[in-house]
């Protein structure tokens, strides 16, 4: 069974606004990029699959914008280049190499992990939510960003039930941003 991996930005008071932290530098899109590259596939509410397409697919005549820096090309090429399952009631056909999700949500992503692989990523707010219930993800991955926003949306909120994690994983970033990596813990 492949492994379902949560991965968000998230600022010291739990914001996980994608503008809430620090704006990204060269050493966090080398760290996200390698997150990309580690999953077969990623998944995305619509939400988060609209607001990822916008900034990271590719325009049709093949150049990269020109806001984008060569910094930030690596990234771009991976999640552009990565397969995508998008969870959607309105979506009809997404393309940008995504095919839907849909009926009951809880079997479809069960079935997903039952594929060989690596590993599926999940990012955004509200899918990750209902995964963390159904207790389908393996490893939480939060990039702490030094930074009380004070406002937004925060972490997994309205969780029904705690969930008890051990730390796995921490790398500290030049920016003081701390990458903490996590898998819940199982009943003895």
């Amino acid at each position: 069974m492949r492994p379902l991996r949560y991965s968000i930005n998230v600022t010291l008071d739990g914001c996980c606004h994608h503008e809430a932290g620090l704006p990204p530098d060269d050493e966090s899109m080398r760290y996200w990029t390698d997150e990309m590259t580690r999953a077969d596939a990623l998944l995305f509410g619509r939400t988060t699959y609209e607001m990822m397409q916008s900034a990271w697919r590719r325009p049709s005549d093949g150049a990269w914008p020109e806001w984008m820096g060569a910094w930030q090309i690596p990234f771009a090429e991976a999640i552009d280049g990565a397969r995508k399952h998008v969870v959607s009631s309105t979506l009809s056909a997404p393309d940008w190499n995504a095919e839907l999700v849909r009926g009951d949500l809880e079997q479809a992503i069960r079935r997903l992990k039952q594929e060989p692989g690596e590993g599926l990523w999940v990012g955004g707010v509200t899918l990750p939510r209902a995964l963390a219930e159904w207790g389908l993800i393996d490893e939480y991955e939060f990039v702490v960003q030094p930074v009380i926003a004070g406002h937004g949306p925060t972490l997994l909120a309205g969780l029904r039930e705690r969930i008890a994690l051990e730390l796995v994983a921490r790398r500290e970033f030049g920016s003081g941003a701390v990458a903490l990596r996590y898998r819940p813990v199982t009943a003895a």
